[in-house]
């Protein structure tokens, strides 16, 4: 019997960060993942997706280099070979968190993980052998995998996004049963090559968790690279055969050499054996969990997508996954919640804290200050005009409560409005903070003193 202070079950964005600080805390730890090292994220959705995101902006931008006075005839890319980069970076990564975990003493463990009872597991190997493990704390962080409604044949031209990624040549067309972050993500990367993208999304527009200015801004600019957008109707009537994928839209036929599924995740929990821990899930598959990750057995806690409320973040599976491991060791620290999200569309969005809908629903009376790209000489000088930055401030003390962005490094830019929120700053200090010039992220200030009316840059609204 192997005995530990601290067993992780997943070693994705959650679980394999818990093991390290549970080891630098000064426990046994083991972990145990039943496929690959760094999870979905590093394996099959963030990094391998931001690879060839990378490769199809840069052939994207090379197509337009006119604009810039850079001559760059007869530009080709090799789709085999931005593939091939992408499986090389992936396995390196994933290398590197083997190498972290056993360099900080965590023993490794291969299989599927299932309770025995809430202090023991089984873990079988693919080889059909069984190995038994007993802790003190057992933290889940298995995380999420695609939903794939039932009602799509099951065809080689349906697919979900890890299907995709597999892929060493990319279709002709493209239909994208999906408009939010993945399917979005999916449909600037292959339409940036050249691919007739069309995406569907039953929903009155394409990723409603953004405010409406912020959605403007994107959709104009993936309609602007030739996708087709068809919203506020769902596709039916699904068919495929050799030839292609065919369904209906409304009265309208869509047709494409391939459909990819981006309809969501669900967790997962299959194969756990949860009740054998006397651990029950809610009512959509996932466990409800505490702000220090603990579960309603005391033993067990759970992490990133497998809980209730996770935002199906990655890095914030890292931040539940690091409070769980604290609470795990004896410490008492709770998990943060001003987590910044990022789309990496064409152009990229940034969010984090409320949206100014959210803060109106939450009866919230609030000022907002948005400073466009458009009027930033470092944005012109880059010919990255398109999209703004945007405060949501409360009216009544000028604190930060939420912000976005969208255009050109937004994905990078909103870590200064986390920083600042989390800090409970006011729109007033961030517009005094001096920011240099000539950048992108003087947007932001800008932005803060457009909440008061007093932007230098811009000429004063009329009355």
């Amino acid at each position: 019997m192997n005995t530990f202070d601290v067993i992780v079950i997943g070693a994705g964005p959650g679980g394999y960060p818990a093991a390290l600080r549970a080891a630098q805390l000064g426990k046994t730890v083991a972990i145990v993942e039943q496929e690959a090292f760094g999870g979905t994220c590093l394996n099959w959705g963030c990094i391998p997706t931001k690879t060839l995101l990378a490769s199809s902006d840069l052939y994207h931008r090379a197509c337009h280099a006119a604009t810039m006075g850079v001559q760059a005839a007869n530009v080709t890319f090799d789709y085999a070979r931005m593939a091939a980069r992408k499986s090389e970076i992936v396995g390196r990564l994933t290398k590197g968190v083997q190498m972290l975990l056993t360099a900080n003493g965590v023993t490794l463990f291969t299989g599927q993980a299932r309770f025995e009872d809430p202090r023991r597991l089984s873990v079988h190997a693919a080889d059909g052998s069984v190995q038994w493990l007993t802790g003190e704390r057992i933290i889940i962080a298995t995380g999420s995998v695609s939903a794939m409604p039932g009602f799509l044949p099951k065809h080689p031209r349906v697919l979900e996004s890890r299907a995709f990624l597999d892929r060493t040549e990319l279709p002709a067309s493209l239909v994208i049963l999906g408009g939010g972050v993945i399917g979005c993500e999916f449909a600037c990367l292959a339409a940036q090559l050249g691919v007739k993208v069309t995406v569907v999304e039953m929903l009155e527009d394409i990723v409603l968790v953004l405010d409406r200015d912020v959605r403007r801004v994107l959709r104009k600019r993936m309609e602007a690279l030739g996708i087709t957008i068809l919203t506020g109707a769902p596709l039916t009537d699904v068919t495929a055969d050799d030839r292609q994928v065919s369904g209906k839209y409304k009265d309208q036929t869509i047709t494409g050499d391939l459909l990819l599924v981006a309809v969501g995740r669900k967790p997962n929990t299959a194969g756990l054996e949860l009740a054998r821990a006397d651990l029950a899930l809610n009512e959509r598959g996932q466990i409800p969990v505490d702000a220090q990750g603990r579960t309603a057995v005391a033993t067990i806690f759970a992490v990133g997508d497998v809980t209730a409320g996770s935002t199906q973040l990655a890095h914030a599976a890292t931040a539940q996954g690091v409070v769980a491991a604290e609470n795990a060791a004896g410490l008492t620290t709770r998990f943060e919640n001003t987590i910044p999200a990022c789309i990496f569309t064409s152009p990229e969005v940034g969010t984090v804290g409320m949206s100014e809908s959210q803060a109106q629903a939450a009866g919230r009376t609030v000022k907002t200050g948005m400073f466009p790209f458009a009027a930033l000489g470092k944005a012109m000088a880059a010919g990255e005009t398109d999209g703004f930055v945007k405060w949501v401030a409360d009216a009544a003390t000028d604190q930060l409560l939420g912000a976005q962005a969208v255009g050109a490094h937004a994905t990078e830019l909103i870590a200064e409005a986390a920083v600042a929120i989390r800090s409970e700053l006011t729109a007033a200090e961030l517009g005094r903070t001096i920011h240099a010039h000539p950048t992108m992220s003087e947007a932001w200030m800008e932005a803060a003193h457009m909440v008061h009316g007093a932007c230098l840059h811009l000429p004063p609204k009329k009355k």
